[in-house]
C-alpha cells in the first residue's frame, strides 16, 4: 500500500543519509530540523539541516554513487533533475515510474550519470510534494582542461527560488487531496531559503551578497518552487544569461528573467552601480483567470564593499512585470538561442521519424460515493495529457514491470494524437470535453527514431502556462505560439539554426511549443508538468524507450538493492 511521504507526525520526519562517492566522498543527511520564518518555527524536512540543501559539485562526465538511507517511518525518492542517467534509468527517482519508494529503515545505492550537461542543475524529491524543502544544486563543471565559454568570474553563488506555507506542507497536500480543490496558496517566496525583509520577523535572515564594484558574480539560479512561475530582477542592474538547464546559450543581456518551476540559468551579475544596497527580488507570474495565487514579493540584497554612508532608506525593489503579463512571461523562450559553436556542438534532428502531438489540460472528475469534494456535482479537479489524467501504480513501478515482462501495470495505448480534436484555445468549450479517461499508459519509441512532440495547451476550465519536464532527454525547442497550432504554416519558422537546448519548457498560456529529440536513451522516462498540483492531478504520461541492436544501445540491468513496493 503506498504511504504519503509528506506525513508530519509532531516531530517525526523522514531521515535520509545520502552518501556521495567519486573522487571526493560527501555526505549528506536528510532529517527533520526545526526551522524559523514568518515569526513562527516549525519542523521541515532538510539536508544536512539546511534549507535549501547542500550543493552537489560534480565534473562533466562524471559518474557518482549516492547512498540513499530512509531513517524515517515514511517512503522518499529522490530525483536528479536534467541528468539523463544514459542507459540507467533505475535511479531516476520518480516513485511508482522508475522505481518502488524507498521504505523506512531502507537503503538504495543511486547511480548517477553524468554525461553531456554542464552548468547548473538540481535534485529533489519526487515522491508527493517533499520536494518543497528536499531540494538543492548540482554544478557540472566543464572538464579538464576546457573553461567556461565566457570570462571567469569572481565568484559563483546559488540562487534558489522557493515557496514557503506556514502550515506543515503535508496539511497543505492532504487538505488538497481531500477536498478535491486547488490548494492553499503559499504564504512566502524565498530567496535561498529566506522570504526576505520584505515580510514579518525575516530582516536578519535575509540572504546578501556582498560584491566588489568592477567585478563579474555568476548566479547559478533554480526555480524549486512547487506550484509557480516567477519573475527574478535586480534593481539597477541588468543581468546576462549564460546558460539554461545544464547547456549554455548566446549571451542575453536582459532586465528580468522569467525562470518556471525545475528550470536552471546561468547568470552573470556585472558589478557597475554606484557603491550602496540594491535588492534583488522576485514575485509570481500566473495568468489562470479566477486562480488565487500568492501575491508577495520575495526579497535578498546587493551590498557593495568599499567606504560608504548607508542609506537610511530600504533598498529600492526592481522593476518587475504585471503578475499577469503574458508577454513578458515568455520573453525568453522568443530570445534564448543555443552557443552552438566548435566547443559545443549541436545537433537538430532534422528528418522526423515520429511526429506525436500532445495536448495538456486541466479537467474534472467524479468523486467516488462516499466523498464530499470541493467543486459542484461532487467533482473534483484533474488535469490529462491527450484527454488521459495519469494514475500512478500502487504495487509496482512501470520500469521493473516492463523490464521483467510483468503484465497489469501499464499499458501500451498512449495516443500519438488527441482522441477528440476541437478548438483547442476556443473560449466555452463544451462540458463533456472536461471529463478525461483515467489511466496508467505508456507511449513506446523505437530506439534512435527522431521525434517532433507539439505539446499544445487548451483553455478547458482555465488556459495558463505548463512547464514540462521531460526525464532522461534534452530537447531542443524549435517553435512556440499562441493559439491552435497549424501544422501547414507553423513549421515554416522553426528555429532549427541555434534553437536552446532544455530539459523543462513552459508551454505559452493557450499556445504551444514543438520540441525535437533523438530517442537514444533506453528506458522508461516520465514527462510531467512541473507545477505540483497539476501532476498530482494526472497531466502527465510515460515514455518507454525500446533498446537498440547493439550492446552499447540497451538498458544497464538493474542494481541488486533496488527498493521493493
Amino acid at each position: 500500500m503506498k504511504i504519503t511521504v509528506l506525513q508530519y507526525l509532531g516531530i517525526l520526519f523522514l531521515n535520509v543519509l545520502i552518501t556521495c562517492q567519486a573522487l571526493r566522498h560527501h555526505k549528506f543527511v536528510v532529517r527533520d530540523a526545526p526551522y524559523t520564518k514568518l515569526c513562527s518555527t516549525k519542523n521541515i524536512l532538510t539536508v544536512n539541516g539546511q534549507f535549501p540543501g547542500p550543493t552537489l559539485y560534480v565534473t562533466k562526465g562524471e559518474t557518482i554513487i549516492v547512498d540513499v538511507y530512509n531513517r524515517a517511518n515514511y517512503n522518499i525518492t529522490i530525483h536528479w533533475h536534467g541528468v539523463n542517467q544514459p542507459r540507467y534509468p533505475w535511479s531516476d527517482g520518480p516513485e511508482y515510474i522508475t522505481q518502488c519508494p524507498i521504505r523506512p529503515g531502507g537503503k538504495f545505492s543511486q547511480k548517477v550519470i553524468f554525461s553531456e550537461e554542464e552548468g547548473t542543475l538540481w535534485w529533489h524529491a519526487h515522491s508527493d510534494w517533499s520536494r518543497a524543502t528536499v531540494h538543492g544544486m548540482i554544478v557540472v563543471k566543464p572538464t579538464p582542461g576546457t573553461t567556461y565559454p565566457f570570462p571567469k568570474p569572481h565568484k559563483e553563488v546559488p540562487i534558489i527560488l522557493g515557496e514557503w506555507w506556514k502550515k506543515d506542507i503535508v496539511e497543505v497536500y492532504n487538505e488538497f487531496r481531500r477536498t478535491g480543490g486547488d490548494a492553499n496558496i503559499s504564504d512566502a517566496y524565498t530567496i535561498n531559503g529566506q522570504p526576505g525583509d520584505q515580510y514579518p520577523c525575516s530582516s536578519n535572515e535575509t540572504f546578501k551578497l556582498r560584491v566588489d564594484y568592477g567585478k563579474t558574480y555568476l548566479l547559478r539560479m533554480v526555480n524549486a518552487a512547487v506550484q509557480d512561475i516567477l519573475f527574478f530582477a535586480i534593481s539597477k542592474h541588468q543581468v546576462t544569461i549564460v546558460g539554461s538547464d545544464g547547456n549554455y546559450v548566446k549571451p542575453l543581456k536582459v532586465d528580468y528573467i522569467t525562470i518556471s518551476p525545475g528550470q536552471t540559468m546561468d547568470v552573470l551579475l556585472e558589478a557597475n552601480q554606484p557603491l550602496g544596497q540594491y535588492y534583488m527580488a522576485s514575485k509570481v507570474y500566473s495568468s489562470a483567470t479566477g486562480v488565487e495565487f500568492d501575491n508577495t514579493t520575495t526579497t535578498a540584497i546587493i551590498q557593495y564593499r568599499g567606504n560608504y554612508i548607508p542609506s537610511s532608506t530600504t533598498p529600492s525593489l526592481p522593476s518587475l512585470p504585471a503578475s499577469d503579463d503574458i508577454m513578458a512571461s515568455i520573453n525568453l523562450i522568443s530570445q534564448l538561442r543555443s552557443l552552438n559553436d566548435n566547443q559545443h556542438q549541436i545537433d537538430v534532428p532534422l528528418n522526423i521519424t515520429t511526429n506525436l502531438f500532445f495536448t495538456t489540460s486541466v479537467n474534472t472528475l467524479p468523486c467516488s460515493n462516499d466523498s464530499t469534494c470541493a467543486l459542484p456535482g461532487n467533482n473534483r479537479l484533474s488535469a490529462s495529457m491527450n484527454n488521459i489524467s495519469f494514475q500512478l501504480p500502487s504495487n509496482n513501478n512501470i520500469l521493473q514491470a516492463y523490464y521483467n515482462n510483468i503484465s497489469g501495470v501499464f499499458g501500451e495505448n498512449f495516443p500519438n494524437v488527441p482522441p477528440l480534436l476541437f478548438d483547442f484555445t476556443g473560449n466555452n468549450l463544451p462540458a463533456y470535453l472536461t471529463t478525461p479517461s483515467v489511466a496508467t499508459e505508456v507511449n513506446v519509441l523505437e530506439y534512435n527514431s527522431t521525434v517532433e512532440l507539439v505539446l499544445q495547451s487548451t483553455n478547458i476550465l482555465a488556459g495558463t502556462e505548463h512547464p514540462i519536464h521531460l526525464h532522461g532527454h534534452n530537447f531542443y525547442v524549435v517553435g512556440w505560439g499562441f493559439g491552435n497550432f497549424d501544422k501547414d504554416k507553423d513549421p515554416l519558422n522553426y528555429n532549427l539554426v541555434d534553437p536552446p537546448y532544455q530539459n523543462t519548457v513552459a508551454m505559452p498560456k493557450n499556445g504551444w511549443t514543438a520540441i525535437r529529440f533523438r530517442a537514444q536513451n533506453p528506458g522508461v522516462w516520465f514527462v510531467h508538468c512541473h507545477l505540483e498540483r497539476h501532476v498530482s492531478w494526472g497531466m502527465a504520461m510515460t515514455f518507454i524507450v525500446k533498446n537498440g541492436d547493439k550492446t552499447e544501445e540497451q538498458m544497464l540491468p538493474p542494481p541488486p538493492d533496488m527498493p521493493q513496493c
